[in-house]
């Protein structure tokens, strides 16, 4: 996760930077023990300094980043020094944001500092990267590390891919739902409304409750759609913090069906990971580190710091895992096996296979179940509106007759 720190130097500089961290007090008890004194660490987010903002950056597209190290690993294996492959690859580069970014890092190994820590410094890379970079240059090893990475990234990209073609339909499904219950309900309603005003008709109960909603959600409509973009703000601030992030992720992994795929894809990512980190020839518990910093899942990422504090204490890693009470049996079964064989990093390959599969295979069955049932709430939700609008007029019909 990412943070805003400010914090002034022994000399009285004042510094504000962006730092990864598991949360705010380990990123504190981080700079106080380098002897910083620290005025505040906050989340980075859309109100990290407790006023509304937006950051002033996005994020680099992965597909891009990808596209970026494989260039820079030709050049590099072609034998060019890495100044020079970085200018020629900041001519090249048509993202604007990517660009300014690779010029800033040019700049900064100009000055004397490492490629891993010029990176680092944006704020902006995944910290797996920095640190696989970090790893190749204390190994001289770069061109093996970064080719990992980026195969690494390819199979990460290409899951995602997966994942994100598998709920294209059902968001188009519940996207088409909402529009239409917004369109019903602040147009139509209110049209039918007017009718049978002028009309004065005794009305069904359960078209005087439709009348009574439409009307008041098209009078207060603004003030509800203010509303509920201050609940977003906060409740993304909310989720920012450590409870909160913590709280949403505990609701995410007790959703029946779901919160199991859910946890499977946190477990696959964390192992192509470590095992990535493992074979650039990281150490365990740096590696167990990182990887655990890059998780989105809270208790996941709080589960695998408490595991390295194991490890650095001398347990194994795959008990360290199970005391955590939520990494599947088999994948702990699994990394005991690697440990005990001295072939982890083969063997958390093996895991993130075997998981991504399993993510895919429950994800398309989940999606073949969710799908009816989200047309069958929109039938139903739709034709009760649309009967209770005109439950009236055949009403009126029948008498006429």
């Amino acid at each position: 996760m990412e943070f805003l720190v400010k914090v002034a130097d022994e000399r009285g500089h004042l510094v504000q930077q962006v730092e990864n961290g598991y949360s705010e007090a380990e990123v504190r008890d981080r700079f106080v023990q380098q002897g910083f004194l620290v005025y505040w660490v906050k989340p980075r987010g859309l109100m990290a300094n407790g006023e509304f903002r937006l950051r002033r950056h996005g994020k680099v597209k992965q597909s891009q980043f990808v596209i970026f190290n494989q260039q820079f690993l030709t050049l590099i294996k072609a034998g060019l020094p890495v100044l020079n492959s970085l200018d020629l690859l900041i001519k090249r580069q048509k993202d604007a944001h990517l660009q300014s970014l690779l010029q800033n890092v040019r700049d900064r190994v100009k000055s004397g500092e490492s490629l891993s820590e010029a990176f680092a410094a944006q704020g902006t890379f995944p910290k797996i990267y920095t640190t696989t970079l970090m790893a190749g240059e204390k190994s001289g090893n770069m061109e093996e590390v970064l080719a990992r990475y980026i195969a690494f990234q390819r199979l990460a990209l290409t899951f995602k891919k997966k994942l994100a073609v598998s709920l294209v339909y059902p968001a188009l499904l519940v996207t088409m739902v909402m529009l239409m219950m917004v369109f019903l309900v602040t147009y139509v309603v209110p049209q039918f409304a007017k009718l049978y005003q002028d009309m004065n008709a005794n009305l069904p109960a359960i078209t005087l409750i439709m009348l009574a909603i439409g009307t008041n959600v098209q009078h207060y409509g603004p003030y509800i759609l203010v509303a509920l973009i201050v609940l977003a703000v906060l409740g993304w601030r909310w989720k920012s913090t450590d409870r909160g992030a913590e709280t949403v992720d505990r609701g995410m992994l007790s959703l029946p069906l779901l919160g199991d795929i859910w946890l499977k894809y946190q477990v696959a990512n964390f192992s192509r990971m470590l095992s990535t980190l493992l074979t650039g020839g990281l150490p365990l518990v740096p590696s167990l580190e990182t990887a655990g910093a890059s998780m989105s899942s809270r208790r996941i990422l709080n589960g695998i710091s408490d595991a390295a504090i194991r490890v650095r204490e001398g347990q194994p890693l795959a008990k360290s895992l199970e005391a955590q009470n939520m990494f599947p049996d088999l994948s702990v079964e699994m990394i005991e096996v690697g440990e005990s064989t001295g072939a982890l990093p083969a063997m958390l390959n093996s895991v993130a296979e075997f998981y991504e599969e399993d993510v895919q295979t429950a994800l398309g069955a989940a999606m073949a179940l969710i799908e009816p049932i989200i047309l069958i709430v929109m039938a139903v939700v739709v034709g009760g509106i649309l009967i209770s609008l005109y439950l009236p007029i055949f009403t009126l019909g029948s008498n006429i007759h």
